[in-house]
């Protein structure tokens, strides 16, 4: 990933602080200031003595050469460069909330295409202004959640207990999937199964090789188990089984480039459990070949990648706010 030279050079002024007192929004950096900001990025950057703002500028060049998932989203040291000169601690001649320091930052930021903003938890994150991509500082879904990021969590798990299938398909898995890369979502739904071929949604994700996978989602909204006797809310793998078969058998045709072509992977999706059972009935009952295309998401992966990359809950997932109470007596 490049950036124009003139736009690093504007994040490179704000990082060293080169602004008048009385115009400033950013800490001045000294050189032991600015090897001590590269390492608090977890990065081995140290200031060689050079024109601060030149070294920076050529340090940020180094960064986003970085490997990266796609055009649409930056190395992720990058991200914390950002997040750490954004750190509302830093603020000066401004609020915590800092909205001088991210208008010239966003001045800069939108010339290529992001747009910083502050998300719930105070920390400064970006997003990629064409496909409201967030950019995420850290993706992995099993790291410990901070007490902010358990709340959120708890909040989707009672949400994903009340929903249909139609609204786990587009108030959450469509959201969460167009965050993690994928593209040209395209949703069958519930109310019309005409050539729906065992699968809700389609789509596609493009390898940095710019080859591109086709990806297919049967999406169930409760527990898919392998008894015999299945309870109210949740789905027999025997059904799944059929549904995957179709998904896998049958062409999509993607209008973008005017061809018919097959689903690559099979995504199955469930808001409740995915029994080890279930799996295990699954992979016996398909060849080598189908089991590779198989992959499984269930509540738990659906609630921790939600929360990692910091994905804006749905409105129905968010607590209302109680109305302040009047301790006025009426008359």
């Amino acid at each position: 990933m490049e950036f124009k030279q003139r736009n690093l050079m504007a994040i490179a002024d704000m990082i060293c602080g080169n602004f008048k007192t009385e115009e400033r929004f950013f800490v001045y950096r000294s050189s032991s200031y600015l090897t001590r900001f590269f390492q608090d990025c977890d990065t081995e950057y140290a200031h060689d003595g050079s024109t601060r703002d030149y070294w920076v500028a050529n340090t940020l060049q180094q960064i986003l050469a970085e490997p990266h998932p796609n055009a649409q989203t930056p190395p992720a040291t990058f991200s914390r460069v950002i997040q750490a000169l954004m750190d509302p601690a830093d603020a000066i001649n401004e609020g915590s909330d800092r909205p001088g320091a991210i208008a010239l930052l966003n001045s800069a930021m939108a010339r290529e295409g992001f747009e910083a903003f502050y998300a719930e938890d105070k920390h400064c994150y970006l997003r990629h202004i064409a496909t409201k991509t967030i950019v995420s500082t850290a993706t992995n879904p099993h790291r410990p959640f901070s007490p902010s990021e358990q709340k959120r969590r708890e909040q989707l798990l009672a949400y994903l207990d009340t929903i249909s299938e139609d609204e786990l398909i587009e108030e959450v898995l469509l959201p969460l999937f167009r965050q993690l890369g994928f593209h040209r979502i395209t949703a069958t739904g519930h109310k019309d199964k005409a050539l729906e071929y065992g699968k809700d949604v389609w789509m596609r994700f493009t390898l940095p090789t710019q080859h591109v996978l086709y990806f297919g989602i049967q999406a169930k909204k409760g527990k898919i188990d392998s008894s015999v006797v299945t309870k109210e809310g949740s789905a027999n793998v025997a059904e799944i089984h059929n549904q995957v078969m179709m998904m896998l058998g049958h062409e999509i045709f993607d209008s973008e480039i005017g061809k018919r072509v097959l689903v690559d992977h099979a995504f199955i999706v469930a808001a409740g459990e995915i029994t080890k059972a279930a799996r295990n009935w699954l992979g016996n009952k398909l060849d080598a070949s189908k089991r590779s295309q198989l992959l499984f998401v269930d509540r738990d992966d659906i609630l921790n990648l939600y929360v990692v990359t910091n994905l804006p809950l749905p409105k129905e997932a968010m607590p209302e706010t109680p109305a302040a109470e009047n301790d006025e007596l009426p008359f």
